[in-house]
């Protein structure tokens, strides 16, 4: 059985690579790997286009990019220690739910940007950011031509549904019959899968304006509506 005591571990020579660690290369690295989430920050906030910004979110963006290149910068002064920290790291799960698909870009960004910072790779840290920076906040600006939209309308009467495809149909680019619900004794429902030039949806107060008609809501895929 293999026995290894404290003075025989104070005698190898695991300590002395620690001690190895440049304390001006760790620093470096920090302040760089802040001002890069600073960056992405800035990128995350400019770019934002969902219901409710997450300022905590944007702040673990800058902390997940100074941890990151920490954790590199340790995994690269010692093999040891980055075995630890390998077996530690594996046993993580992230339990948040992430809302947006965009936002699982800019984790990975800053994990991208943490590990180049704790390499010392500082001119490719510094050319992918400001690039990608660039690109999102370009692709940000341009705006789809057309909408994808759920109309749903209920009225009274089964023989207005003929009434509200028409004018659907000539508002909008395409439309589609979703679901279509009618039961005795109750308003009937049309749920329309429609696409909507940007910006035109004055279609929807003609269709409310209906007498048969008790309510029209246009809802889009981020969550708001029009009726």
């Amino acid at each position: 059985m293999l026995r290894i005591s404290f003075e025989e571990i104070f005698q190898s020579n695991f300590l002395e690579r620690i001690t190895q660690l440049s304390l001006l290369d760790c620093v470096a690295a920090l302040v760089l790997a802040f001002a890069v989430g600073l960056f992405i920050r800035l990128i995350y906030k400019k770019t934002f286009s969902g219901v409710v910004y997450s300022g905590s979110f944007s702040l673990s963006l800058v902390a997940m990019t100074m941890i990151t290149a920490l954790i590199i910068v340790g995994v690269t002064s010692n093999v040891v220690l980055s075995l630890g920290m390998v077996g530690a790291l594996s046993i993580v799960r992230f339990r948040s739910a992430i809302k947006d698909p965009i936002d699982i870009v800019f984790l990975f960004w800053s994990i991208s940007e943490g590990i180049l910072c704790g390499a010392g790779l500082i001119p490719l840290a510094l050319g992918g950011a400001a690039l990608i920076g660039v690109l999102l906040l370009v692709f940000s600006k341009i705006k789809e031509t057309e909408d994808a939209y759920l109309l749903i309308v209920r009225f009274t009467d089964p023989k207005s549904e003929k009434q509200i495809r028409e004018i659907t149909e000539k508002a909008v680019k395409r439309s589609r019959v979703r679901s279509k619900t009618v039961s005795e004794g109750s308003d009937a429902e049309l749920i329309l899968d429609v696409r909507v030039q940007a910006g035109e949806t004055d279609f929807v107060r003609k269709l409310s304006e209906l007498p048969a008609v008790v309510s029209a809501t246009l809802v889009s895929a981020d969550g708001t509506y029009a009726s």
